[in-house]
């Protein structure tokens, strides 16, 4: 592929991932964490593909920068759904550490 088709690649994931998140309400936003990260997903092999065929320093350069980004943001989508699940998860009793201890 020509520069410009990868470059366009890029900017078009980035454009698509960047609306479709900005569009989630703040009250949404953790539960929807998990289909953003499917998108933050696409968003990432979109970056990866560009970076593998592009053949000038200054694309790869901006490919390898998009990768980096999207892992991160992928990432951490990852951990706040994390988080965000363990709220919800049923917590032991007070007592019931030190009983565990004994045994």
């Amino acid at each position: 592929m020509d520069p410009v088709t990868l470059l366009t690649v890029v900017v078009l994931a980035v454009f698509v991932g960047f609306e479709v998140v900005s569009k989630v309400s703040s009250t949404l936003h953790t539960p929807l964490m998990s289909g953003a990260n499917a998108i933050h997903g696409i968003i990432l092999i979109g970056a990866i593909t560009v970076a593998g065929q592009s053949l000038n320093p200054w694309l790869l350069t901006v490919a390898l920068i998009a990768v980096v980004l999207a892992t991160a943001n992928l990432v951490g989508g990852f951990v706040v759904t994390d988080r965000m699940l363990k709220m919800f998860a049923p917590r032991k009793p007070a007592g019931a550490d030190a009983k565990d201890a004994t045994k």
